[in-house]
């Protein structure tokens, strides 16, 4: 694509998916698409070649999904146009930078029913078979919305390409987690094909390694639900303890010890879990929480107040937690996880600070 100057911006097109001439004009033919026409919600990549869907699905107000690249703070975003956009806002809606500026995060517990699904692709097949850059990330976000119930064997799935894209694909390169294509747009083509292979039934755990684990909250996050729901998920290089595990010395604070609130004001680095049951014990929190990975600097228990801060030494390690603690439960509560406001530290007041009596019950926290 490069050598015959069919590649388009961001260049070179190596390492990613290739952004190509003509792109808008292959995205046009979903148009053409019944499956488009009837579709009311949609899920697409973030990649440069699909801008031209992501623009004709906010144009025809259909709600539009996008995942959140490498998946760092959650599965995707909501798209959500300001009120009364123009045609020139809603083309920067549909960018990467659009994306990032009106989306809204949407929590594991939110009933997403994903009626199309369009994903970029390095090479395809007529077959429908599909090559990506080779890290997996469609085919993990397709699992997981299997995980969610967002999706099924029914679900179609368009792949944006240029015509030179288009090749044979030996089956023997095709694993049972990889993703198929049930069309294939061009610039001049609109291929349907016909795929029986099965699309991936949920998350094979057996091929996550513990890396990825620790690169993507909200897999931690679907790890639990799916083990409390008593299935296998043994990754595939054994156990995985969740960071901050470890014991910390006894001469360090435990980042689980409950400190007094600071003086000046909460820190946009800290995150509110509100909604908290009224009988729920700080130590129950502490359990579920460290079962999946979220372990803060330090916490703020205010019980009496239904609620707890979590301290972090940064806002992006904030944003972590929130996406990880996506559709978090203890007990039947699903309680509420939001970047703390700020606020004066009296608004803390009635934080414990001496860590409570041990509770031996089990912990609550549930999918």
């Amino acid at each position: 694509m490069e050598s015959k100057n069919l590649a388009d911006f961001p260049r070179p097109v190596h390492h990613r998916i290739p952004n190509f001439k003509g792109s808008y004009l292959a995205c046009q033919n979903i148009r053409d698409l019944e499956v488009f026409a009837r579709t009311q919600e949609l899920k697409v990549d973030p990649d440069k070649p699909l801008e031209g869907v992501r623009l004709l699905a906010l144009q025809s107000k259909k709600i539009l999904l996008v995942p959140t690249p490498r998946l760092r703070t959650g599965l995707f975003n909501k798209i959500t146009p300001p009120p009364g956009a123009t045609k020139d806002i809603l083309r920067k809606c549909a960018t990467s930078q659009g994306v990032r500026n009106y989306s809204t995060p949407v929590g594991l517990d939110s009933k997403v029913l994903v009626d199309l699904v369009v994903v970029g692709s390095v090479a395809v097949s007529e077959k429908g078979w599909r090559i990506g850059k080779g890290e997996g990330y469609a085919d993990l976000e397709y699992a997981m919305m299997v995980s969610m119930g967002a999706v099924n064997q029914g679900t179609p799935v368009v792949t944006i390409v240029h015509d030179c894209q288009v090749v044979d694909i030996p089956e023997a390169l095709l694993e049972d987690h990889d993703l198929t294509v049930d069309y294939i747009l061009t610039p001049t083509r609109v291929i349907t094909t016909g795929c029986e292979r099965p699309k991936p039934a949920g998350i094979a755990w057996s091929k996550i390694s513990c890396e990825m684990m620790e690169k993507i909250p909200i897999l931690r996050s679907l790890r639990h639900r799916e083990e409390q729901a008593g299935k296998d998920v043994t990754l595939r290089d054994g156990p995985w303890s969740p960071p901050g595990a470890q014991a910390a010395p006894s001469t360090a604070r435990s980042p689980w010890d409950p400190a007094p609130p600071e003086s000046g004001s909460v820190p946009s680095s800290s995150v509110e879990i509100g909604n908290l049951p009224q009988d729920v014990r700080v130590s129950q929190l502490k359990r579920a929480l460290s079962a999946l990975g979220v372990v803060p600097s330090r916490l703020t228990w205010q019980g009496p107040q239904h609620r707890a801060f979590l301290h972090y030494r940064d806002p992006a390690e904030a944003q972590q937690a929130i996406a990880c603690l996506q559709g978090f439960r203890l007990g039947a509560s699903t309680v509420r996880v939001v970047l703390a406001r700020q606020q004066r530290a009296g608004d803390l007041g009635g934080g414990h600070t001496a860590e409570p009596l041990p509770d031996h019950r089990p912990a609550v926290a549930g999918p």
